[in-house]
């Protein structure tokens, strides 16, 4: 064994690299190596010689084992310090350029949005998106044969066979949120209520799930006129017009009484929107009266109370702004598309500076 050791130990003290060293590990420790077979004759031998011969050739085995394991390390450092020796980095160079992260459309026309309403004394109010079916449907006078209560437009949360709590949803709009504004603070109250809502739909101009930002005010001398100064107000500081005209044509939400769409006096110039000039118009948002029904839910008293709500998406008026031209796009994860539409950190809304870039 002592032959073995000094053999071995040389070959790998001048092994010139881990190509040699490699050999010479299956030679020695491999399993048709040197040392390999000798540990197997400790089967033909007795029981004494085995307590000899076995703890030695362990110990040689690990022996040679470590021995090429620190070979292989100073053969690495020495190719390390090679490659040191034709490489180098002047470290007073300036720092590579690094791309600058940006703010996706969504992000900052939500920003743009509470900024505007902010200025016209609304606040800011979030609630969940998975929503009882009270607070998305029956609280907003939604009867239960309503098509957006079908399983073909709305989300529904599993329920287990058996289980009588209320159905849950994926709420399909923000309107939950004025009622759970309602129940929390009562009237008056002036809240605008942003964030993610889901339907299923999916093509161009529909995803299952996008923005929306919903307004209420509730007072004792609310009217339509009201309602039509905030909408002018907000459609002209939006899109940074100094005059716009609203067309209100009667609609029917189940929530307001009576209920509008809300058109913009436009035109198209070789695909870009000019919004409040032009003979064409386009509808963005709806709106009318908060219904007595959903001033009940809400714990007010439709006799003393009375207001508005309106609702507008947020990726609609991006695209519209922003000249996108799929709402797909905006879920893609482009870092393409995102370089071209999207703000950078410092573009904050500013009503003082403008709005955008």
């Amino acid at each position: 064994m002592d032959d073995l050791k000094a053999k071995y130990l040389g070959l790998i003290s001048d092994a010139a690299d881990e190509a040699a060293l490699e050999d010479i590990r299956v030679t020695a420790v491999g399993k048709k190596g040197e040392i390999s077979l000798k540990m197997r004759e400790l089967g033909k031998m007795t029981p004494e010689e085995r307590q000899v011969a076995g703890p030695a050739l362990n110990a040689l085995k690990d022996e040679v084992n470590s021995a090429i394991a620190a070979k292989k390390a100073g053969l690495a450092d020495e190719a390390l310090n090679e490659r040191l020796k034709t490489e180098w980095l002047d470290v007073t160079l300036p720092g590579r350029g690094r791309p600058a992260g940006t703010i996706h459309p969504i992000s900052q026309v939500s920003q743009e949005v509470q900024a505007l309403f902010a200025d016209l004394g609304f606040s800011v109010a979030e609630g969940p998106q998975i929503e009882d079916d009270w607070h998305n449907f029956d609280a907003l006078n939604i009867p239960s044969h309503h098509p957006a209560r079908g399983e073909m437009d709305t989300f529904y949360m599993h329920r287990d066979e058996g289980d009588n709590r209320p159905p849950h949803v994926l709420r399909t709009h923000t309107s939950p949120v004025q009622i759970r504004s309602l129940l929390a603070n009562g009237a008056p109250i002036r809240v605008i209520c942003p964030g993610r809502v889901y339907r299923a739909d999916y093509d161009q101009t529909h995803t299952p799930m996008f923005h929306q930002v919903e307004g209420l005010a509730i007072d004792k001398d609310i009217s339509m006129a009201n309602l039509k100064w905030v909408l002018e107000e907000f459609v002209k500081a939006f899109f940074e017009v100094d005059d716009v005209e609203l067309r209100f044509r009667a609609s029917h939400f189940p929530f307001t009484e009576p209920s509008a769409e809300v058109d913009i006096r436009c035109s198209w110039d070789n695909g870009q929107l000019k919004v409040g000039e032009g003979d064409d118009w386009l509808e963005i948002l709806g709106s009318g009266m908060v219904h007595p029904k959903v001033l009940e839910a809400g714990g007010v008293d439709p006799s003393q109370w009375q207001g508005f709500a309106f609702g507008v998406g947020i990726d609609r008026i991006a695209m519209l702004k922003y000249g996108i031209p799929d709402l797909r796009a905006f879920f893609d994860s482009d870092l393409r598309w995102l370089r071209n539409y999207g703000f950078t950190a410092l573009d904050q809304p500013d009503l003082a500076s403008g709005l955008s870039r």
